[in-house]
């Protein structure tokens, strides 16, 4: 007997009607992607000297340093290592930060500081902490880029507060916080990305007092200090008097030791230390213990390991103040940064760096274009170069392509 299969049903399973989702929030849509990230990726090809990012050398991380910490944290005390940990982070990591910043002239006990999934989570923890949307944030300009994403991201409205060579000017700052009302002040005093500029000692205390007269939060960001080649140290702003119970002050071990370690650190008042306390519950629980134990240990040798990298990068940033001159056009200017990862500079008022850019790429060279670090009108004859990635002979090299991508 022959027994004859049905034929299958074309569609054994029918689609049912689906309704369109929901959208993404609007906030989402309102700010941009980092343009950095977006030339990073387009300029990964390896023969592409890349003075777009913001990247440690690679070559200096102190690789056997950082593996052996973690050797021993493994060993000795795997349990803590690989378990949960407090939110606030590991005892051991935050006395040794707040011992380091006690002897650069800001007392704070470990109970000061909370741990940070890198320093870029602080400033999102501050956003949910301190922002309801429509509250308005003051900013230098230009400004650190992620600093305008996160505010964004927050619903603030974000204003910048004019500036020069210095810094930001503390009278205008004033009178914006008089107008405006704002909730807080950002900025990156020393060595500020993008422009390398360093706030002096006089306009810093000028800023604490328009927090104290004006009441107005500070958020000092700190990245970057710690890569000083000349001149003499400038205190925090929370040090000065009159910021003392109104300044956050942020860290980070991403230009120091290294950024895949995602480690950062808040330093703030109570109220709102614990208030970024619960916003960091419901972010992610508590930064990587392994990581944290890891840091805690390479706290002794750290010194000695960034007087290795500042030799370095003080020798990548003469070889890019060296060729500048001949890379630019004529009637070009940039700073000298005494530190940090980068310079400005400022074109003739003709030129578009932003137009200019995929021209530039052709030769196998890459900036950052300035506009997208205003908060208001932008000044498009600028960019950002960062010295400290590649060696001196690339630096020439990059310059040298430079040169010809603009000509071109």
């Amino acid at each position: 007997m022959t027994v004859v299969e049905p034929a299958p049903h074309p569609h054994p399973h029918p689609r049912p009607h689906t309704a369109a989702l929901p959208s993404p929030a609007a906030r989402t849509g309102a700010v941009a992607g980092s343009p950095v990230r977006e030339i990073l990726a387009v300029t990964a090809r390896p023969e592409v000297i890349n003075f777009a990012g913001g990247l440690p050398a690679p070559e200096l991380f102190d690789r056997e340093g950082i593996a052996a910490a973690f050797r021993d944290v493994l060993a000795e005390t795997p349990a803590q290592a690989l378990q949960y940990s407090t939110t606030e982070g590991e005892p051991s990591l935050r006395a040794g930060l707040a011992g380091r910043m006690s002897a650069r002239g800001l007392a704070t006990d470990a109970d000061d500081l909370l741990v940070t999934t890198g320093s870029q989570q602080g400033l999102s923890l501050l956003a949910t902490a301190l922002l309801d949307p429509g509250d308005t944030v003051l900013v230098e300009d230009p400004c650190y880029l992620a600093a305008l994403q996160a505010f964004g991201l927050a619903g603030a409205r974000v204003v910048a507060v004019p500036g020069d060579a210095d810094g930001v000017d503390p009278r205008a700052l004033e009178e914006l916080v008089a107008r405006e009302r704002p909730k807080l002040f950002y900025t990156v005093p020393t060595f500020q990305n993008p422009t390398g500029r360093t706030l002096p000692a006089e306009r810093r205390a000028a800023v604490a007092e328009v927090a104290a007269r004006c009441g107005v939060w500070i958020v000092e960001d700190d990245p970057y200090g710690e890569l000083r080649y000349d001149g003499e140290r400038v205190p925090w702003i929370a040090s000065y008097p009159g910021a003392e119970d109104r300044t956050v002050l942020l860290g980070s071990f991403s230009k120091v030791m290294a950024p895949g370690l995602r480690l950062g650190w808040l330093r703030a008042p109570a109220a709102l230390r614990r208030a970024c306390a619960v916003a960091k519950q419901a972010a992610d629980l508590h930064t990587p213990t392994v990581n944290q134990l890891a840091a805690a240990r390479c706290l002794t040798g750290l010194d000695a390991h960034v007087t290795r990298v500042r030799d370095v990068y003080r020798e990548r940033r003469d070889a890019m103040l060296a060729g500048l001159a001949e890379a630019l056009p004529d009637g070009s200017t940039w700073n000298r940064p005494q530190g940090g990862m980068f310079l400005w500079a400022r074109l003739p008022g003709s030129y578009d760096t932003t137009a200019l850019l995929p021209k530039v790429v052709q030769h196998n060279v890459a900036y950052v274009p300035g506009a997208p670090f205003y908060a208001g009108e932008p000044d498009r004859s600028t960019l950002r170069l960062c010295f400290v990635t590649q060696t001196p002979q690339e630096i020439a090299e990059g310059l040298r392509r430079l040169g010809e991508g603009l000509r071109g």
